[in-house]
């Protein structure tokens, strides 16, 4: 993106700067959300593959509802920093409100779902019979997680959105100690207590979350408790106000949500694998998110800068400035995520020797896809980031939706039941997915539309 020196003169405009001062908490915050399941994975790998991969199967049906949940959040997040721009009280209490209204039925609905049907679905996709009776024994008591996180993210995102992102990371901090520490012992049995196994871990997870959403409601009070003494709604009563949430919340979320049904759906096809291969995967994907953190966190607070200035009414040279500052950020942090993944490989033997060799092997054979998948999606989650900013959720959620169902699904299908391709041609699909997105996203940011967007409404 190009800049004339009148854009490049103009006055208090943020820059990378302040996407750092958002991005780094953040990204703090979410690699110790999906460390916890990496350092999960590596304590549950000392029991074993089939433990393994039960806790991969469990996980990936619990991550549905989980990933419901963090899909309105993400929403949340962008109608916050809007709220924020326009700094009116009762616009930022009706999104509060509203958020945390539709998440929690979110969770509870989907615990219900769970415990009506997730046992049948376990019976039939698990390899043995000891693999469906420990991933039953993990997603009972994931339970708890979901109904904490309806809480826990909704008040995370609505920090974010405030500007307050080293809030989430202070709650992660108290909770992720707690979490390991207890994980350990109720894996293993330690200190007379029982050894539980997989669900061993997922009671740690419980633990922690219990004592980070605790945190979030006393941050909340302390810093927001005045907006309970603020009259109205946005929309003029409640009802309608969580409705109008709703239909901001809709698009995006249904993102969010085909993006982890997909992945969850694909996880299960993976499940039709070799053990080793499935195993493999398992251990991957969370690593995979890990490290795409420090990219997707910069491209968060991206967008949540850009729907503040929005909101603000910002011109539209500062805008320019501003992505153009964040677009440059975002080739450093795909530079580092491709310097993680490359650690991470050299250090396979180190970090789980308890697994086959030939595991390992297939552990190690990712690299080059991993590499070469950083870039286009550093630069499609800019793309998509600001244009849910500017409320072009639409677009985004439709190009999401062709790119999940009409590709990355069928592929996974064909390449792993049909065609029987190894464990690297199966994860390679995924980066032809960041591929297939690439034009689209950018010509749209190109064409300059978002800029002009009125987000008060």
């Amino acid at each position: 993106m190009t800049l004339s020196p009148a854009e490049h003169a103009a006055p208090d405009t943020p820059g990378a700067r302040a996407v750092l001062a958002l991005a780094w908490p953040m990204t703090i915050k979410a690699i110790f959300l999906h460390g916890t399941i990496v350092i999960d994975g590596w304590l549950v790998s000392s029991l074993g593959e089939a433990s393994l991969a039960a806790m991969g199967l469990a996980a990936a049906i619990g991550g549905i509802v989980i990933g419901v949940v963090f899909a309105f959040a993400h929403a949340m997040q962008i109608r916050t920093a809007q709220a924020a721009g326009t700094d009116d009280p009762v616009y930022l209490k009706s999104t509060l409100v509203a958020g945390l209204a539709i998440s929690l039925s979110i969770g509870i609905l989907g615990i219900i779902a769970l415990f009506l049907g997730a046992r049948p679905l376990i019976t039939a996709l698990a390899s043995g019979p000891e693999v469906a009776a420990q991933a039953w024994s993990y997603l009972v008591v994931f339970t708890l997680v979901i109904l904490f996180e309806s809480v826990g993210q909704c008040l995370s995102s609505y920090f974010n959105g405030r500007g307050r992102t080293r809030i989430p990371l202070y709650g992660y901090c108290l909770s992720v100690p707690i979490n390991i520490g207890a994980s350990v012992v109720l894996i293993h049995g330690m200190w007379g207590l029982p050894a539980f196994g997989v669900a061993g871990a997922a009671m740690g997870s419980v633990l922690g979350i219990g004592v980070q959403v605790a945190f979030f409601l006393l941050r909340l009070w302390q810093l927001d408790g005045h907006l309970a003494e603020v009259a109205g709604w946005r929309q003029g009563r409640l009802a309608p106000t969580v409705r109008r949430h709703l239909t901001f919340a809709l698009p995006i979320a249904t993102t969010f949500v085909s993006a982890t049904l997909s992945t969850n759906v694909c996880i299960l096809i993976y499940a039709r694998m070799a053990l080793n291969d499935f195993a493999a995967m398992t251990l991957i994907a969370p690593w995979n998110m890990v490290a795409g953190q420090i990219a997707m966190q910069w491209t968060q607070a991206t967008g949540i800068i850009v729907a503040q200035l929005l909101g603000q009414r910002a011109a539209e040279p500062a805008l320019n400035r501003f992505l153009s500052a964040a677009w440059h950020g975002a080739f450093v942090t795909a530079g580092f995520v491709a310097a993680v993944f490359v650690a991470l490989t050299l250090s396979v033997d180190v970090l789980y020797p308890s697994l086959t060799a030939e595991t390992r092997a297939t552990l190690f054979g990712f690299l080059p896809v991993l590499l070469l998948t950083a870039l286009p999606r550093a630069t499609n989650a800019i793309c998509g980031n600001t244009l849910r900013a500017s409320g072009d959720t639409i677009y985004v959620m439709k190009l999401f939706l062709w790119s999940q169902w009409a590709f990355r699904v069928p592929a996974t299908l064909l390449a792993v039941l049909v065609f029987e391709l190894s464990a690297f041609w199966v994860l390679s699909i995924i980066l032809l997915e960041e591929l297939i997105k690439f034009w689209p996203f950018h010509s749209r940011i190109w064409a300059g539309n978002w800029k002009r967007a009125d987000v008060s409404a």
